[in-house]
């Protein structure tokens, strides 16, 4: 009787704190998932809710919904499930399930089954008026490296990045093996292939204001391909976003703003040694690249919604940057570098640096697992996720200080 009436306070005393100050920072950090396991989504997969109230999250048992007002939890999707996205219109969370792909409203939890997926098929992201999902599948024979499927629910420990994904990255650029890109109509369930390649095709989003314009990767190891590419969903308008300038240059880890005007993306010149946020105006064609320190180079990066500040997930001395001091939550404020020049001339860099600020000591959190860092709609809090305490929950951080350092 003695060991089952311990046993709760123990779970209890080893729970993470639900809140607390982070001491070498200032700002305030809040734990928001109470589920081991637990995790937001990947840091560009649109996990807010339509209007703005709901933080989509994914655990052991399907996915659930966080109130950031209420801080309330919900289940709202049971099973084994891989969350896709959520919609820019309407309150659905967008998942595959069985072989299909399904929507289901966060707040009624009507669900619809969508379509059937294309043998080996896969749906990675859901366009601006969610008439339209678009995904790839490998035709014929050879294997499935399961790359454009982010992490999702029913599978906590593919959160994780594999030990070989250097070399699995190698082997599958290498096969050539033949791929379709198709689209599938949320209305009638209608697939159509819009493009098909031995690239790797991989890391589809489309812009969430564009239903039309599609961003997507020809994968692989950085400094082998031309990564970033858009195209219209009608299969035209095929256009590369950055062409490499020298040996080892790598870009990647792109991220739309949320006016759809701008991709962002992790730029090296070259690999390992200069660093840069960079930016392509998919408009006017205009290019900002904003510089940071080795130490503050960071895994993946996201922006608030006017596109005034931005955020970074850190790394620690095994990621590329080879940080000694990188293992941080970063808030960055860009700074555009004055023209002195007074030339504007057409086709130049508008060259900037991250002004960085320290929000959490993550020295603690083992980095195979990317905390993937996103800002909520008010701009107030950053997301992301950690094993700090062992196993994976979903935590936020507040931008303004809770006490001066």
């Amino acid at each position: 009787m003695r060991l089952f009436f311990f046993l709760p306070l123990l779970a209890l005393a080893q729970a993470p704190p639900k809140t607390w100050i982070d001491p070498d920072t200032g700002h305030r950090v809040v734990r928001l998932t109470d589920e081991p396991n637990s995790a937001s989504l990947y840091f560009n997969q649109n996990g807010y809710t339509a209007d703005g109230k709901k933080l989509i999250y994914t655990t052991p048992d399907g996915i659930s919904s966080f109130n950031l007002a209420t801080k309330e939890s919900k289940s709202v999707v049971k099973g084994r499930v891989r969350v896709i996205v959520t919609g820019h219109k309407t309150q659905n969370v967008y998942y595959t399930k069985d072989g299909a792909v399904f929507s289901t409203d966060v707040d009624s939890g009507a669900t619809r089954e969508i379509a059937k997926l294309p043998p080996r098929g896969s749906i990675a992201t859901v366009n601006a008026d969610e008439t339209l999902l678009a995904g790839t599948y490998i035709d014929g024979e050879g294997p499935d490296y399961n790359q454009n499927r982010p992490a999702g629910a029913g599978a906590p420990q593919t959160l994780d990045q594999p030990r070989n994904k250097g070399q699995m990255m190698e082997e599958r650029l290498a096969s050539r093996q033949w791929m379709s890109m198709f689209t599938v109509d949320t209305k009638t369930g209608k697939t159509k292939i819009i493009h098909k390649a031995t690239d790797w095709l991989n890391h589809l989003e489309f812009s969430p204001t564009d239903p039309t314009l599609l961003m997507f990767c020809h994968e692989g190891p950085w400094h082998k391909v031309d990564r970033i590419w858009t195209v219209r969903t009608d299969g035209t308008h095929f256009t590369k976003i950055h062409t490499r300038t020298m040996t080892m240059e790598i870009f990647g880890h792109e991220f739309w703003s949320h006016d759809g005007k701008t991709i962002y993306y992790d730029l090296q010149t070259p690999r390992g040694e200069v660093f840069w946020l960079a930016g392509f105006n998919v408009d006017t064609g205009e290019r900002t690249w904003y510089h940071l320190q080795r130490d503050e180079w960071s895994i993946h990066f996201n922006v608030t919604h006017d596109g005034e500040l931005f955020c970074g997930d850190g790394g620690d001395p095994g990621q590329v940057a080879r940080a000694k001091d990188g293992q941080w939550i970063y808030l960055f404020r860009p700074e555009l570098t004055t023209n002195r020049q007074g030339i504007d001339e057409k086709g130049f860099v508008h060259a900037g640096v991250l002004r960085a600020e320290k929000l959490v000591n993550m020295s603690k959190h083992q980095y195979r697992l990317e905390p993937n860092v996103s800002f909520t709609p008010d701009k107030k809090w950053v997301v992301f996720r950690s094993n700090m305490f062992g196993p994976t929950y979903t935590f936020a951080v507040e931008v303004a200080k809770a006490i001066g350092k």
